[in-house]
């Protein structure tokens, strides 16, 4: 398995766990109290700040042990790479319009936080489910 692939899995891995412990903190709220009243800031940012050090983590461990090809990068890799994040940046550009909509019909920060937070984790999910795809399917450039 190419050392970029195994980025692309962690990535995966790490956005999904991220993600899924930031819903468990936000949804785990007082009975009666609205969603859109829970506290999200603090785990907003511990969600995004260890999913970061995570996956930097992950990186070096994968690379640690198995360091064969965990510095070279051919030109499929690089185009792999490309075609990916041209990919996962649609559901950038998705998060921030809809954010920017959100924020013209004055909805509550809440909500706009979140929109966009979803639109970062579909589009890493997006982006790496697509080089995984070009790994394993085969990569045939436009």
């Amino acid at each position: 398995m190419a050392y970029e692939e195994k980025r692309a899995w962690i990535m995966v891995v790490v956005t999904v766990a991220a993600y899924a412990g930031y819903l468990a903190t936000v949804l785990d709220r007082p009975a009666g109290e609205p969603l859109g009243q829970a506290p999200y800031v603090a785990a907003l940012l511990w969600s995004v700040g260890l999913a970061i050090a995570g996956s930097i983590v992950l990186g070096i461990l994968a690379s640690v042990l198995a360091p064969e090809g965990a510095n070279v990068k051919d030109q499929r890799d690089r185009e792999i790479h490309r075609f990916g994040e041209y990919i996962g940046q649609s559901f950038v550009v998705i998060g921030s319009v809809t954010g920017l909509c959100l924020a013209m019909a004055d909805v509550d920060q809440f909500w706009i936080a979140n929109a966009i937070y979803l639109a970062f984790v579909l589009s890493a999910l997006l982006s790496s489910t697509a080089k995984i795809a070009s790994y394993r399917l085969g990569f045939h450039p436009w």
